[in-house]
């Protein structure tokens, strides 16, 4: 019997110190969704999710008879599967630009946090990647004094995917000036205080900020 078998409620298999993890955790949060994470090192995967992962990564989501992987493909599925409170716009173009800006992330971004929170390879590397995040944020900083959220005025998957890279700027050793990125400090400290992000943090990420 496999672990999808075994398990009744949704569980979701999780790194708990990995930003992709983190965003998944964050909208079965937002959604109250009860879940059973299950935490796992990423160099001891269970054999089970080995088998069932053709590409053997995490986050995982098993739901009944579903097996899920890839970050945002389970960010959508879980958004469609418990619609309140909805995190996609509901006009078509509204939408495809929420997908474009997780798109944007995964490709501009993502990759270079990778790289930071590895902490592996040559110094000059890493210092390349921390100043290209940066110059990256510092680009977008002004969008922050126009909308309450990241380019909305409701929560949506994409804070999901910004809320978690910019928890991990202290440990990425990223400095935002304080005068340039005001509004993102004060959406930073707003997202950072929501409930659903408090309670999507694990004993790991708490102790990025101590």
């Amino acid at each position: 019997m496999n672990v999808v078998a075994k398990r009744s409620s949704i569980t979701l298999f999780s790194d708990a110190s990995d930003h992709y993890s983190h965003r998944v955790r964050m909208v079965l949060a937002e959604k109250g969704v009860s879940v059973d994470v299950v935490d796992v090192d990423p160099a001891k995967k269970p054999e089970d999710l080995v088998e069932l992962n053709p590409y053997n990564t995490l986050p995982t989501l098993f739901d009944r008879d579903l097996v899920l992987y890839q970050s945002t493909i389970i960010m959508e599925y879980l958004d469609e599967r418990f619609p309140h409170p909805p995190l996609l716009p509901v006009y078509p173009v509204a939408r495809a630009q929420s997908r474009l800006l997780i798109h944007r992330i995964e490709n501009d971004w993502s990759p270079k946090v990778d790289l930071l929170m590895a902490g592996k390879g040559k110094e000059a590397v890493l210092a390349k990647a921390r100043k290209e995040l940066r110059e990256d944020l510092l680009a977008i900083a002004p969008i922050f004094t126009e909308k309450l959220f990241f380019m909305s005025e409701e929560f949506t998957l994409v804070d999901c995917c910004v809320a978690p890279i910019l928890w991990r700027l202290v440990p990425m050793d990223v400095k935002l000036p304080e005068k340039q990125t005001r509004d993102m400090h004060k959406y930073m400290q707003m997202i950072f205080e929501r409930d659903s992000f408090r309670a999507s943090l694990t004993e790991a990420e708490l102790e990025m900020h101590e």
